[in-house]
Protein backbone atom coordinates (compact mmCIF):
# COMPACT_ATOMS: atom_id res chain seq x y z
CA UNK A 1 0.00 0.00 0.00
CA UNK A 2 1.10 3.54 -1.12
CA UNK A 3 1.70 6.56 1.70
CA UNK A 4 2.05 9.82 0.97
CA UNK A 5 5.62 10.13 0.77
CA UNK A 6 5.94 7.78 -1.96
CA UNK A 7 3.61 10.28 -4.12
CA UNK A 8 6.02 13.14 -3.44
CA UNK A 9 3.95 15.07 -0.08
CA UNK A 10 6.84 17.02 2.35
CA UNK A 11 6.97 15.78 6.43
CA UNK A 12 5.04 18.70 7.12
CA UNK A 13 2.09 17.79 5.20
CA UNK A 14 2.29 14.48 6.37
CA UNK A 15 2.39 15.40 9.94
CA UNK A 16 -1.15 17.16 9.46
CA UNK A 17 -2.37 14.27 7.58
CA UNK A 18 -0.68 11.80 10.47
CA UNK A 19 -3.23 13.87 13.11
CA UNK A 20 -6.73 13.85 10.27
CA UNK A 21 -5.99 10.91 10.30
CA UNK A 22 -5.35 10.15 6.62
CA UNK A 23 -3.23 7.47 6.60
CA UNK A 24 -3.26 6.54 2.54
CA UNK A 25 -4.03 8.03 -0.63
CA UNK A 26 -7.47 7.40 -2.63
CA UNK A 27 -7.14 6.40 -5.99
CA UNK A 28 -8.02 9.86 -7.51
CA UNK A 29 -5.06 10.98 -4.91
CA UNK A 30 -2.41 8.87 -6.37
CA UNK A 31 -3.64 9.65 -9.97
CA UNK A 32 -3.71 13.04 -9.59
CA UNK A 33 -0.78 14.65 -7.00
CA UNK A 34 2.18 13.19 -8.65
CA UNK A 35 1.52 15.07 -11.76
CA UNK A 36 0.38 18.68 -10.17
CA UNK A 37 3.43 17.75 -8.40
CA UNK A 38 5.92 17.27 -11.27
CA UNK A 39 4.74 18.69 -14.13
CA UNK A 40 2.88 21.50 -15.57
CA UNK A 41 -0.15 20.49 -17.32
CA UNK A 42 -4.01 21.23 -17.70
CA UNK A 43 -5.80 18.61 -15.80
CA UNK A 44 -9.54 17.47 -15.67
CA UNK A 45 -10.09 14.83 -12.67
CA UNK A 46 -13.44 13.11 -13.23
CA UNK A 47 -14.35 11.43 -9.86
CA UNK A 48 -17.77 11.38 -7.34
CA UNK A 49 -18.36 13.40 -4.38
CA UNK A 50 -16.28 11.87 -1.45
CA UNK A 51 -13.61 10.27 -3.27
CA UNK A 52 -11.18 12.67 -1.58
CA UNK A 53 -11.03 15.62 -4.56
CA UNK A 54 -9.93 18.15 -2.17
CA UNK A 55 -6.57 16.91 -1.04
CA UNK A 56 -6.22 15.54 -4.92
CA UNK A 57 -5.83 19.37 -5.68
CA UNK A 58 -4.84 20.81 -2.15
CA UNK A 59 -1.69 19.11 -0.78
CA UNK A 60 0.43 19.88 -4.29
CA UNK A 61 -1.60 23.41 -3.85
CA UNK A 62 -0.02 23.89 -0.16
CA UNK A 63 3.14 22.37 -1.16
CA UNK A 64 3.88 24.33 -4.44
CA UNK A 65 2.81 27.90 -2.51
CA UNK A 66 5.68 30.08 -1.65
CA UNK A 67 4.46 31.70 1.69
CA UNK A 68 7.33 34.39 1.35
CA UNK A 69 5.60 35.49 -1.91
CA UNK A 70 2.04 37.97 0.42
CA UNK A 71 0.51 37.56 -2.92
CA UNK A 72 -2.43 35.22 -4.40
CA UNK A 73 -0.80 32.28 -5.78
CA UNK A 74 -3.66 29.83 -6.13
CA UNK A 75 -7.48 30.15 -6.91
CA UNK A 76 -10.27 27.88 -5.79
CA UNK A 77 -13.92 28.46 -7.25
CA UNK A 78 -16.70 26.71 -5.61
CA UNK A 79 -19.99 26.71 -6.78
CA UNK A 80 -21.70 27.20 -3.25
CA UNK A 81 -20.87 28.66 -0.19
CA UNK A 82 -20.67 25.23 1.89
CA UNK A 83 -18.41 24.08 -0.30
CA UNK A 84 -16.45 27.30 -0.36
CA UNK A 85 -16.41 26.79 3.97
CA UNK A 86 -15.07 23.11 3.52
CA UNK A 87 -12.81 23.58 1.15
CA UNK A 88 -11.16 26.40 3.23
CA UNK A 89 -11.15 24.95 5.80
CA UNK A 90 -9.55 21.33 4.68
CA UNK A 91 -6.83 23.67 3.19
CA UNK A 92 -6.14 25.21 6.53
CA UNK A 93 -6.11 21.94 8.23
CA UNK A 94 -3.52 20.48 5.70
CA UNK A 95 -1.15 23.45 6.18
CA UNK A 96 -1.31 23.60 9.93
CA UNK A 97 2.67 22.57 10.37
CA UNK A 98 3.76 24.47 7.49
CA UNK A 99 6.57 27.18 8.63
CA UNK A 100 6.47 30.27 7.89
CA UNK A 101 2.25 29.84 7.62
CA UNK A 102 0.44 29.71 4.64
CA UNK A 103 -2.66 31.98 4.80
CA UNK A 104 -6.39 30.56 3.11
CA UNK A 105 -9.23 33.21 2.32
CA UNK A 106 -12.60 32.36 1.46
CA UNK A 107 -14.95 34.77 0.08
CA UNK A 108 -18.61 33.98 -0.63
CA UNK A 109 -21.75 35.44 -0.88
CA UNK A 110 -24.24 35.97 2.05
CA UNK A 111 -21.39 36.82 3.88
CA UNK A 112 -19.73 40.62 5.68
CA UNK A 113 -17.78 41.51 2.48
CA UNK A 114 -16.26 44.31 4.72
CA UNK A 115 -14.54 41.40 6.78
CA UNK A 116 -13.25 39.70 3.71
CA UNK A 117 -11.85 42.87 1.84
CA UNK A 118 -10.08 42.98 5.56
CA UNK A 119 -8.52 39.48 4.91
CA UNK A 120 -7.38 39.93 1.74
CA UNK A 121 -5.90 42.52 2.12
CA UNK A 122 -3.84 41.23 5.34
CA UNK A 123 -2.39 38.95 2.43
CA UNK A 124 -3.81 35.79 1.75
CA UNK A 125 -1.71 33.01 -0.12
CA UNK A 126 -4.74 31.14 -1.36
CA UNK A 127 -8.21 32.16 -2.45
CA UNK A 128 -11.05 29.71 -1.98
CA UNK A 129 -14.34 31.14 -3.51
CA UNK A 130 -17.64 31.31 -5.01
CA UNK A 131 -18.23 32.94 -8.08
CA UNK A 132 -20.56 35.43 -7.60
CA UNK A 133 -18.71 37.42 -4.53
CA UNK A 134 -15.46 36.88 -6.10
CA UNK A 135 -16.43 39.29 -9.02
CA UNK A 136 -17.57 41.93 -7.22
CA UNK A 137 -14.29 41.87 -5.31
CA UNK A 138 -12.62 41.87 -8.44
CA UNK A 139 -14.55 44.85 -9.87
CA UNK A 140 -14.21 46.29 -6.63
CA UNK A 141 -10.33 46.39 -7.00
CA UNK A 142 -10.40 44.00 -3.69
CA UNK A 143 -9.15 41.23 -4.89
CA UNK A 144 -5.95 40.46 -7.18
CA UNK A 145 -5.78 37.21 -9.06
CA UNK A 146 -3.67 38.49 -12.00
CA UNK A 147 -0.38 36.49 -11.07
CA UNK A 148 -2.06 33.20 -9.49
CA UNK A 149 -0.33 30.11 -10.81
CA UNK A 150 -3.17 27.93 -10.42
CA UNK A 151 -6.84 27.88 -10.88
CA UNK A 152 -9.15 25.42 -9.49
CA UNK A 153 -12.26 24.93 -10.69
CA UNK A 154 -13.79 22.14 -8.38
CA UNK A 155 -17.33 21.04 -9.17
CA UNK A 156 -17.08 22.22 -12.59
CA UNK A 157 -20.37 21.01 -13.81
CA UNK A 158 -22.34 22.29 -10.41
CA UNK A 159 -21.08 25.56 -11.17
CA UNK A 160 -22.35 25.69 -14.66
CA UNK A 161 -25.64 24.03 -14.07
CA UNK A 162 -26.21 27.02 -11.19
CA UNK A 163 -25.64 29.38 -14.20
CA UNK A 164 -22.45 30.69 -13.35
CA UNK A 165 -21.45 30.61 -17.19
CA UNK A 166 -20.77 33.82 -17.16
CA UNK A 167 -19.11 34.85 -13.71
CA UNK A 168 -16.58 31.79 -14.86
CA UNK A 169 -15.81 34.00 -18.39
CA UNK A 170 -15.36 37.09 -16.66
CA UNK A 171 -12.91 36.04 -13.58
CA UNK A 172 -10.72 33.65 -15.83
CA UNK A 173 -10.36 36.66 -18.08
CA UNK A 174 -8.46 38.05 -14.97
CA UNK A 175 -6.32 35.13 -14.25
CA UNK A 176 -3.11 34.99 -16.76
CA UNK A 177 -2.45 33.08 -19.28
CA UNK A 178 0.26 31.00 -17.91
CA UNK A 179 -1.44 29.80 -14.97
CA UNK A 180 -2.39 26.21 -14.67
CA UNK A 181 -5.77 25.07 -14.57
CA UNK A 182 -7.04 22.11 -13.00
CA UNK A 183 -10.76 20.83 -13.27
CA UNK A 184 -12.97 18.38 -11.18
CA UNK A 185 -16.46 16.99 -11.56
CA UNK A 186 -18.51 14.43 -10.90
CA UNK A 187 -19.86 14.14 -14.59
CA UNK A 188 -18.91 15.59 -17.94
CA UNK A 189 -22.10 17.51 -19.49
CA UNK A 190 -21.29 19.39 -22.71
CA UNK A 191 -20.69 22.81 -20.76
CA UNK A 192 -17.42 20.89 -18.90
CA UNK A 193 -16.46 20.18 -21.95
CA UNK A 194 -16.88 23.45 -23.67
CA UNK A 195 -15.02 25.10 -20.38
CA UNK A 196 -11.76 22.87 -21.17
CA UNK A 197 -12.00 23.05 -24.83
CA UNK A 198 -11.77 27.00 -24.32
CA UNK A 199 -9.63 27.43 -21.18
CA UNK A 200 -7.56 24.60 -21.01
CA UNK A 201 -4.08 23.68 -22.93
CA UNK A 202 -4.03 20.14 -23.70
CA UNK A 203 -5.37 18.92 -20.31
CA UNK A 204 -4.45 15.06 -18.92
CA UNK A 205 -7.23 13.79 -18.01
CA UNK A 206 -8.10 10.86 -14.79
CA UNK A 207 -11.06 9.14 -14.39
CA UNK A 208 -11.63 7.65 -11.55
CA UNK A 209 -14.55 4.79 -12.34
CA UNK A 210 -16.49 5.08 -15.37
CA UNK A 211 -17.47 8.72 -16.37
CA UNK A 212 -20.72 10.36 -14.89
CA UNK A 213 -21.34 7.04 -12.59
CA UNK A 214 -22.41 6.91 -8.95
CA UNK A 215 -20.14 5.60 -5.75
CA UNK A 216 -19.69 2.25 -5.39
CA UNK A 217 -20.59 1.92 -2.12
CA UNK A 218 -24.15 3.38 -2.39
CA UNK A 219 -27.11 0.57 -2.16
CA UNK A 220 -29.60 2.20 -4.99
CA UNK A 221 -33.31 1.43 -3.68
CA UNK A 222 -36.77 2.56 -5.39
CA UNK A 223 -40.46 2.36 -3.61
CA UNK A 224 -43.75 2.61 -6.00
CA UNK A 225 -45.89 4.81 -4.21
CA UNK A 226 -49.22 6.61 -5.37
CA UNK A 227 -48.44 9.92 -4.91
CA UNK A 228 -50.67 11.01 -1.67
CA UNK A 229 -48.92 8.28 -0.08
CA UNK A 230 -45.28 9.48 -0.79
CA UNK A 231 -44.47 11.14 2.64
CA UNK A 232 -46.77 8.27 4.48
CA UNK A 233 -44.19 5.90 2.60
CA UNK A 234 -41.01 8.57 3.50
CA UNK A 235 -42.55 8.61 7.37
CA UNK A 236 -41.80 4.12 7.68
CA UNK A 237 -38.78 4.05 5.89
CA UNK A 238 -37.49 6.79 8.61
CA UNK A 239 -38.83 4.63 11.04
CA UNK A 240 -37.63 1.76 10.23
CA UNK A 241 -34.26 2.78 10.26
CA UNK A 242 -33.67 4.79 13.99
CA UNK A 243 -30.25 5.67 13.27
CA UNK A 244 -30.98 7.11 9.87
CA UNK A 245 -28.86 10.18 8.93
CA UNK A 246 -29.81 11.51 5.86
CA UNK A 247 -30.57 14.43 3.29
CA UNK A 248 -33.97 14.64 2.02
CA UNK A 249 -34.04 15.54 -1.81
CA UNK A 250 -37.11 17.71 -2.36
CA UNK A 251 -37.58 19.71 -6.12
CA UNK A 252 -39.50 23.33 -5.22
CA UNK A 253 -38.49 26.00 -1.91
CA UNK A 254 -41.90 25.52 -0.48
CA UNK A 255 -42.25 21.67 -0.79
CA UNK A 256 -38.45 21.76 1.39
CA UNK A 257 -40.37 24.39 4.20
CA UNK A 258 -43.51 22.28 4.10
CA UNK A 259 -41.56 18.62 4.80
CA UNK A 260 -39.90 19.69 7.18
CA UNK A 261 -42.80 21.20 9.10
CA UNK A 262 -44.55 18.03 8.72
CA UNK A 263 -41.65 16.38 9.99
CA UNK A 264 -41.28 18.26 12.90
CA UNK A 265 -44.77 18.05 14.01
CA UNK A 266 -44.50 14.50 13.72
CA UNK A 267 -41.86 14.61 16.14
CA UNK A 268 -38.81 14.37 13.94
CA UNK A 269 -35.63 15.95 14.64
CA UNK A 270 -35.36 17.90 11.02
CA UNK A 271 -34.97 21.19 9.70
CA UNK A 272 -35.02 22.73 6.23
CA UNK A 273 -31.74 24.41 3.75
CA UNK A 274 -33.48 27.07 1.79
CA UNK A 275 -32.55 30.39 -0.12
CA UNK A 276 -34.72 32.12 2.19
CA UNK A 277 -32.47 31.60 5.36
CA UNK A 278 -29.72 34.10 6.33
CA UNK A 279 -25.94 33.14 6.05
CA UNK A 280 -26.23 32.90 10.04
CA UNK A 281 -29.33 30.88 9.76
CA UNK A 282 -27.78 28.61 7.24
CA UNK A 283 -24.95 28.03 8.97
CA UNK A 284 -26.41 27.49 12.21
CA UNK A 285 -28.48 24.65 10.32
CA UNK A 286 -25.48 22.98 9.32
CA UNK A 287 -23.74 23.39 12.27
CA UNK A 288 -26.20 21.22 13.81
CA UNK A 289 -26.44 18.82 11.21
CA UNK A 290 -22.73 18.16 11.16
CA UNK A 291 -22.60 17.67 15.02
CA UNK A 292 -25.55 14.62 15.08
CA UNK A 293 -28.39 17.21 16.76
CA UNK A 294 -29.84 17.34 13.76
CA UNK A 295 -30.58 13.83 12.01
CA UNK A 296 -32.98 14.87 8.78
CA UNK A 297 -31.88 17.92 6.21
CA UNK A 298 -34.51 18.46 4.06
CA UNK A 299 -32.67 20.44 1.04
CA UNK A 300 -33.38 21.27 -2.31
CA UNK A 301 -30.28 20.14 -5.12
CA UNK A 302 -28.99 23.94 -5.08
CA UNK A 303 -29.40 24.12 -1.14
CA UNK A 304 -27.00 20.90 -0.64
CA UNK A 305 -24.77 21.66 -3.35
CA UNK A 306 -21.51 21.79 -1.63
CA UNK A 307 -22.47 19.95 1.69
CA UNK A 308 -19.80 17.49 2.85
CA UNK A 309 -21.02 15.06 5.69
CA UNK A 310 -19.09 11.95 5.36
CA UNK A 311 -21.12 9.86 7.86
CA UNK A 312 -24.81 9.96 5.93
CA UNK A 313 -26.14 6.76 5.88
CA UNK A 314 -29.20 7.55 3.68
CA UNK A 315 -30.16 9.81 0.42
CA UNK A 316 -33.79 10.23 0.14
CA UNK A 317 -35.00 11.61 -3.13
CA UNK A 318 -38.55 12.40 -2.18
CA UNK A 319 -38.61 13.31 -5.93
CA UNK A 320 -36.86 12.66 -8.38
CA UNK A 321 -34.60 15.09 -10.60
CA UNK A 322 -35.52 15.90 -14.02
CA UNK A 323 -31.78 15.37 -14.87
CA UNK A 324 -29.94 12.20 -14.39
CA UNK A 325 -26.81 14.13 -13.34
CA UNK A 326 -28.38 15.58 -10.65
CA UNK A 327 -28.81 12.10 -8.84
CA UNK A 328 -25.37 11.50 -9.28
CA UNK A 329 -24.79 14.64 -7.11
CA UNK A 330 -27.82 13.64 -5.15
CA UNK A 331 -26.83 9.80 -4.09
CA UNK A 332 -22.60 10.96 -3.84
CA UNK A 333 -23.72 12.44 -0.68
CA UNK A 334 -23.73 9.01 0.96
CA UNK A 335 -20.95 6.41 0.69
CA UNK A 336 -18.38 8.53 1.41
CA UNK A 337 -14.34 8.22 2.60
CA UNK A 338 -15.08 4.40 2.17
CA UNK A 339 -17.99 3.81 4.04
CA UNK A 340 -21.72 2.46 2.71
CA UNK A 341 -24.38 4.49 2.37
CA UNK A 342 -28.39 4.12 0.30
CA UNK A 343 -29.76 6.17 -1.46
CA UNK A 344 -33.98 5.91 -1.40
CA UNK A 345 -36.07 7.01 -4.42
CA UNK A 346 -39.93 7.31 -3.93
CA UNK A 347 -42.05 7.18 -7.60
CA UNK A 348 -45.36 6.79 -8.64
CA UNK A 349 -45.99 4.17 -11.29
CA UNK A 350 -46.02 6.73 -14.21
CA UNK A 351 -42.35 7.64 -12.93
CA UNK A 352 -40.68 3.94 -13.29
CA UNK A 353 -38.96 5.25 -16.73
CA UNK A 354 -36.85 7.93 -14.84
CA UNK A 355 -35.87 4.64 -13.02
CA UNK A 356 -34.58 3.41 -15.86
CA UNK A 357 -33.04 6.80 -17.50
CA UNK A 358 -31.07 6.97 -14.03
CA UNK A 359 -29.48 2.85 -14.32
CA UNK A 360 -28.70 3.73 -18.08
CA UNK A 361 -26.68 6.87 -16.71
CA UNK A 362 -25.24 5.68 -13.92
CA UNK A 363 -24.30 2.23 -14.72
CA UNK A 364 -26.16 0.87 -11.58
CA UNK A 365 -29.16 -1.48 -11.31
CA UNK A 366 -32.34 -0.33 -8.74
CA UNK A 367 -33.38 -2.67 -6.34
CA UNK A 368 -37.40 -2.25 -6.23
CA UNK A 369 -37.93 -2.11 -2.36
CA UNK A 370 -41.49 -3.30 -0.59
CA UNK A 371 -42.72 -0.59 1.89
CA UNK A 372 -42.70 -2.12 5.42
CA UNK A 373 -46.17 -2.61 7.05
CA UNK A 374 -46.63 -1.05 10.30
CA UNK A 375 -45.89 -4.23 12.24
CA UNK A 376 -42.66 -4.47 10.93
CA UNK A 377 -41.74 -1.13 11.69
CA UNK A 378 -42.65 -0.94 15.76
CA UNK A 379 -41.12 -4.88 15.54
CA UNK A 380 -37.54 -3.24 14.21
CA UNK A 381 -37.92 0.17 16.60
CA UNK A 382 -39.00 -2.31 20.02
CA UNK A 383 -35.77 -4.68 18.57
CA UNK A 384 -33.54 -1.64 18.38
CA UNK A 385 -34.49 -0.30 21.61
CA UNK A 386 -33.90 -3.51 23.34
CA UNK A 387 -30.72 -3.56 22.02
CA UNK A 388 -29.89 -0.38 23.37
CA UNK A 389 -30.72 -1.10 26.82
CA UNK A 390 -28.31 -4.85 26.27
CA UNK A 391 -25.80 -2.53 25.35
CA UNK A 392 -26.10 0.38 28.16
CA UNK A 393 -23.24 0.66 30.60
CA UNK A 394 -24.40 0.83 34.78
CA UNK A 395 -22.69 2.71 36.70
CA UNK A 396 -23.14 0.40 39.86
CA UNK A 397 -21.86 2.74 41.74
CA UNK A 398 -24.27 5.42 40.99
CA UNK A 399 -27.22 3.36 41.51
CA UNK A 400 -26.89 0.58 44.08
CA UNK A 401 -27.93 2.67 46.93
CA UNK A 402 -31.14 3.71 44.75
CA UNK A 403 -32.26 -0.57 43.72
CA UNK A 404 -33.52 -1.64 47.05
CA UNK A 405 -36.33 1.53 46.91
CA UNK A 406 -36.90 0.73 43.35
CA UNK A 407 -37.28 -2.65 43.65
CA UNK A 408 -39.40 -2.77 46.01
CA UNK A 409 -42.05 -0.61 44.35
CA UNK A 410 -41.90 -2.38 41.31
CA UNK A 411 -42.23 -5.65 43.42
CA UNK A 412 -46.02 -6.14 42.00
CA UNK A 413 -45.10 -6.06 38.52
CA UNK A 414 -43.97 -9.64 36.81
CA UNK A 415 -41.30 -9.75 34.77
CA UNK A 416 -43.37 -9.92 31.40
CA UNK A 417 -45.56 -6.23 33.15
CA UNK A 418 -42.40 -4.52 33.27
CA UNK A 419 -40.95 -4.77 30.26
CA UNK A 420 -44.31 -4.16 28.69
CA UNK A 421 -44.83 -1.04 30.30
CA UNK A 422 -41.32 0.17 29.51
CA UNK A 423 -41.63 -0.40 25.96
CA UNK A 424 -45.42 1.41 25.84
CA UNK A 425 -43.93 4.31 27.83
CA UNK A 426 -41.56 4.49 25.33
CA UNK A 427 -43.69 3.76 22.50
CA UNK A 428 -47.15 4.17 23.17
CA UNK A 429 -47.50 6.83 20.10
CA UNK A 430 -45.52 4.99 17.80
CA UNK A 431 -47.86 1.84 18.10
CA UNK A 432 -50.73 3.69 17.93
CA UNK A 433 -50.43 5.52 14.90
CA UNK A 434 -49.08 2.25 13.19
CA UNK A 435 -52.22 0.08 14.82
CA UNK A 436 -54.01 -0.01 11.87
CA UNK A 437 -51.79 1.17 9.23
CA UNK A 438 -53.01 0.33 5.67
CA UNK A 439 -50.42 -1.92 3.17
CA UNK A 440 -49.37 1.55 1.13
CA UNK A 441 -47.41 -0.76 -1.58
CA UNK A 442 -48.81 -0.87 -5.35
CA UNK A 443 -49.53 -4.53 -6.37
CA UNK A 444 -48.12 -5.18 -9.59
CA UNK A 445 -50.86 -8.36 -9.61
CA UNK A 446 -53.61 -5.51 -10.45
CA UNK A 447 -51.62 -3.69 -13.01
CA UNK A 448 -54.15 -5.56 -15.69
CA UNK A 449 -57.29 -3.54 -13.66
CA UNK A 450 -56.63 -0.24 -14.79
CA UNK A 451 -58.46 1.44 -17.35
CA UNK A 452 -58.72 0.37 -20.95
CA UNK A 453 -55.51 0.00 -23.27
CA UNK A 454 -53.42 0.31 -20.22
CA UNK A 455 -53.44 4.20 -19.68
CA UNK A 456 -53.39 5.63 -16.60
CA UNK A 457 -55.67 9.26 -16.84
CA UNK A 458 -57.95 7.15 -18.69
CA UNK A 459 -61.59 8.40 -17.92
CA UNK A 460 -64.95 7.27 -19.51
CA UNK A 461 -67.71 9.21 -20.01
CA UNK A 462 -71.17 9.28 -17.69
CA UNK A 463 -73.83 11.45 -16.37
CA UNK A 464 -73.37 11.91 -12.96
CA UNK A 465 -76.13 10.14 -10.43
CA UNK A 466 -76.47 12.41 -7.41
CA UNK A 467 -75.71 16.06 -5.83
CA UNK A 468 -73.14 17.70 -7.36
CA UNK A 469 -70.13 18.88 -5.31
CA UNK A 470 -67.42 21.13 -6.02
CA UNK A 471 -64.10 20.63 -4.65
CA UNK A 472 -61.98 23.44 -4.05
CA UNK A 473 -57.55 22.43 -4.40
CA UNK A 474 -55.32 25.27 -3.53
CA UNK A 475 -52.83 24.45 -6.44
CA UNK A 476 -53.04 26.27 -10.21
CA UNK A 477 -51.52 26.90 -13.16
CA UNK A 478 -48.69 28.64 -11.07
CA UNK A 479 -48.17 25.20 -9.54
CA UNK A 480 -47.89 22.95 -13.10
CA UNK A 481 -51.23 22.22 -12.80
CA UNK A 482 -53.00 21.16 -16.01
CA UNK A 483 -56.29 19.17 -17.08
CA UNK A 484 -53.90 16.20 -17.87
CA UNK A 485 -52.27 16.28 -14.42
CA UNK A 486 -55.15 16.80 -12.40
CA UNK A 487 -57.03 14.22 -13.97
CA UNK A 488 -54.15 11.74 -13.41
CA UNK A 489 -53.62 12.77 -9.82
CA UNK A 490 -57.74 12.51 -9.52
CA UNK A 491 -57.08 8.60 -11.09
CA UNK A 492 -54.37 8.05 -8.91
CA UNK A 493 -55.84 9.31 -5.85
CA UNK A 494 -59.47 7.22 -6.47
CA UNK A 495 -58.15 4.20 -7.55
CA UNK A 496 -61.15 2.27 -8.03
CA UNK A 497 -63.94 4.42 -6.41
CA UNK A 498 -65.84 4.82 -9.57
CA UNK A 499 -66.59 8.54 -8.70
CA UNK A 500 -68.02 10.62 -11.66
CA UNK A 501 -65.69 13.49 -12.51
CA UNK A 502 -67.36 16.70 -14.05
CA UNK A 503 -65.62 20.33 -15.04
CA UNK A 504 -62.49 21.22 -14.36
CA UNK A 505 -61.77 24.45 -13.78
CA UNK A 506 -58.30 25.67 -12.93
CA UNK A 507 -57.21 29.25 -12.20
CA UNK A 508 -53.56 30.10 -11.67
CA UNK A 509 -53.80 29.58 -7.74
CA UNK A 510 -56.47 26.95 -7.73
CA UNK A 511 -58.40 24.43 -9.19
CA UNK A 512 -62.28 23.23 -9.24
CA UNK A 513 -63.43 20.30 -10.08
CA UNK A 514 -66.96 18.84 -9.79
CA UNK A 515 -67.61 15.15 -8.99
CA UNK A 516 -70.83 13.73 -7.10
CA UNK A 517 -70.83 14.58 -3.42
CA UNK A 518 -71.52 11.38 -2.20
CA UNK A 519 -67.72 10.64 -1.95
CA UNK A 520 -67.00 13.79 -0.58
CA UNK A 521 -65.62 11.83 2.27
CA UNK A 522 -63.36 9.36 -0.07
CA UNK A 523 -61.82 12.44 -2.19
CA UNK A 524 -60.99 14.09 1.10
CA UNK A 525 -59.53 11.34 2.78
CA UNK A 526 -57.36 10.48 -0.97
CA UNK A 527 -56.10 13.91 -0.88
CA UNK A 528 -55.45 14.10 3.02
CA UNK A 529 -51.36 14.59 3.12
CA UNK A 530 -50.48 14.38 0.31
CA UNK A 531 -48.42 17.29 -2.47
CA UNK A 532 -48.69 17.73 -6.37
CA UNK A 533 -45.62 18.76 -8.33
CA UNK A 534 -44.00 19.60 -4.89
CA UNK A 535 -47.17 21.42 -3.07
CA UNK A 536 -49.00 20.13 -0.26
CA UNK A 537 -52.67 19.66 -1.00
CA UNK A 538 -55.59 21.05 1.13
CA UNK A 539 -59.53 20.36 -0.44
CA UNK A 540 -62.70 22.45 0.83
CA UNK A 541 -66.50 21.29 -0.47
CA UNK A 542 -69.19 23.41 -2.12
CA UNK A 543 -72.68 21.38 -2.58
CA UNK A 544 -74.99 22.34 -5.29
CA UNK A 545 -77.87 24.17 -3.78
CA UNK A 546 -80.74 22.10 -3.07
CA UNK A 547 -80.32 18.87 -1.12
CA UNK A 548 -81.30 16.34 -3.76
CA UNK A 549 -79.74 15.33 -6.72
CA UNK A 550 -79.33 17.59 -9.18
CA UNK A 551 -80.09 16.90 -13.23
CA UNK A 552 -78.00 18.37 -15.81
CA UNK A 553 -80.49 20.89 -16.98
CA UNK A 554 -81.36 21.55 -13.31
CA UNK A 555 -77.66 22.28 -12.25
CA UNK A 556 -77.22 24.27 -15.69
CA UNK A 557 -80.31 26.34 -13.90
CA UNK A 558 -78.74 27.01 -10.41
CA UNK A 559 -75.48 27.34 -11.80
CA UNK A 560 -76.95 30.73 -13.81
CA UNK A 561 -78.57 32.06 -10.08
CA UNK A 562 -75.32 31.78 -8.12
CA UNK A 563 -73.22 33.16 -10.59
CA UNK A 564 -71.42 30.43 -12.20
CA UNK A 565 -73.48 30.07 -16.03
CA UNK A 566 -70.87 29.83 -18.78
CA UNK A 567 -71.07 33.12 -20.90
CA UNK A 568 -72.46 30.72 -23.95
CA UNK A 569 -75.45 29.42 -22.60
CA UNK A 570 -76.35 27.60 -26.21
CA UNK A 571 -73.49 25.67 -25.96
CA UNK A 572 -73.49 21.50 -25.78
CA UNK A 573 -73.88 20.30 -22.34
CA UNK A 574 -70.44 19.36 -21.20
CA UNK A 575 -70.08 15.53 -20.75
CA UNK A 576 -69.27 13.95 -17.36
CA UNK A 577 -66.61 11.30 -16.54
CA UNK A 578 -65.71 8.52 -14.83
CA UNK A 579 -62.52 7.47 -13.24
CA UNK A 580 -61.98 3.66 -14.05
CA UNK A 581 -58.54 3.31 -12.46
CA UNK A 582 -58.06 0.45 -9.95
CA UNK A 583 -55.45 0.21 -7.20
CA UNK A 584 -52.26 -0.81 -8.68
Amino acid sequence: MKSFSTIGIREDIQKALDVLGFTSPTPVQLQTIPLLLDGHNDLIGLAQTGTGKTAAFGLPIIQLVDPKKKIPQALVLCPTRELCLQVSKDLDAFSRFTTPGIRTVAVYGGANIVNQIKDLQRGAHIIVATPGRLLDLIRRRDANISAIETLVLDEADEMLQMGFQDELNAILAETPASKRTVLFSATMPREVVSISQKYMRDPIEITVGDRNTGTENVEHIYYVVQGHNRYAAMKRIADLNPDMYAIIFCRTRQETKDIAEHLIKDGYNAEALHGELSQAQRDQVMQRFRGNTLRLLVATDVAARGIDVKDLTHVINYNLPDEAANYTHRSGRTGRAGRTGVSVSFITPNERYKILEIERSIKRKFEKGRIPTGHEVCERQLLNHVATINNVEVAHERIQHFLPAITEALSGLSREELIARLLSLEFNRLLAYYRDAPDLNIKEIEKARRSPGGKEGKFQKHPPQGRIARYHFNIGKRDGVTPRVMLAELNEALGASNIKIGRIDIQRNSTTVEADSRFADVITKAFQGSSINGKFVTVTIDTAPGGRPVSRAKDFENRKKIGFAPKNQDRKPRQWAQSTARPI
